[in-house]
């Protein structure tokens, strides 16, 4: 039961904001400063550094490596894409859901990994293997999408964690909130506790 409430408490880290907060919406990337009381320190990818206050009832999620052969037909799945110059689609991170979340956050919508890229929230519905695996995600009644997986794709699933592991230097994503005051408040956390940083 821990785990099953640490993933559902930060599944929608990965499927994106939705509902009347989402314009207010903040990604934060990046590697663990400190953490003193309620407040995390996160320097980002970019090197700022952010302050994060911790929501009351905060959750936190770790990840743990997967790979391309563990993904079959039926799976729920998490991609993150961008398109190719040749057309199509290619992921640039995978995240293979719990049987037991399979539809949360369905559907395809846009992410902030890097410019242009997508969220894409699917049943896998077939897989081939052409110079490394594509998938068919079918989402949203019937949608389709088809999705590259190049060899070099971070794929991971989600695995326990608690705030102990929350050390400097530790790569976290936090999906967080900005005020009208500029400051941030995180509610979810997933860390990279099991030497793998969240690729999400």
């Amino acid at each position: 039961m821990k785990l099953k409430s640490f993933v559902i408490g930060t599944i929608s880290s990965v499927v994106g904001a939705t509902g009347a907060g989402a314009a207010d919406a903040a990604r934060v990337r990046g590697t663990v400063v400190s953490v003193a009381g309620s407040t995390l320190t996160v320097k980002d990818r970019n090197g700022k550094t952010d302050a994060i206050t911790l929501a009351a009832g905060w959750k936190i999620s770790g990840v743990a490596k997967a790979s391309a052969a563990d993904i079959k037909q039926g799976d729920f799945l998490g991609i993150a894409s961008a398109s190719k110059a040749d057309g199509g689609s290619g992921a640039l991170e995978v995240v293979i859901f719990p049987a037991a979340l399979k539809g949360t956050g369905e559907g395809d919508r846009d992410w902030d990994l890097q410019p242009n890229s997508r969220m894409t929230n699917g049943t896998v519905a077939d897989v081939t293997e052409i110079q490394g695996r594509t998938v068919t995600l079918t989402y949203d009644n019937g949608q389709k999408k088809q999705i590259a997986i190049p060899q070099t794709t971070p794929i991971v699933t989600f695995a326990a964690a608690t705030p102990a592991d929350l050390a400097p230097g530790v790569a976290v994503f936090v999906n967080a909130e900005r005020g009208s005051d500029g400051k941030l408040t995180g509610n979810r956390i997933v860390v990279g506790n099991h030497g793998i940083a969240p690729p999400m």
